[in-house]
């Protein structure tokens, strides 16, 4: 695993057992309802972390697009679909992703080649 895969899944790891620690009804529920969102139903998970990519694209949430990416890995997406899914991404949210695209595209080629 490359060393900035590594790292952001540990940190991810490590503040969120921090979080749920606190025993916050609210952040609690919140984080178990994310969790209900991307599991399988009447959509595929394949195609819910696409949709979640997309979406934390046009948001612009590095640490969302790292996650996705790393989910849509683990779910067999391919560089092909990935460029789809980028293009998709930059159209509806604009010239302003392109820099979030460069990121999401490095962490992907870390992705790959694990």
């Amino acid at each position: 695993m490359s060393n900035q895969v590594q790292e952001f899944n540990e940190y991810r790891a490590k503040m969120n057992d921090v979080i749920l620690s606190k025993q916050n009804k609210v952040i609690n529920r919140l984080f178990n309802l994310d969790t209900n969102t991307y599991a399988e139903g009447a959509l595929p998970v394949k195609t819910k972390e696409m949709l979640g990519l997309v979406a934390s694209m046009v948001l612009r949430c590095d640490d969302c697009i790292k996650y996705h990416l790393g989910k849509c890995h683990t779910e067999g997406i391919t560089t092909d679909e990935m460029y789809e899914i980028f293009a998709v991404a930059n159209i509806v949210g604009g010239t302003i992703v392109i820099p979030h695209t460069r990121r999401a595209a490095e962490y992907w080629e870390e992705l790959q080649n694990q």
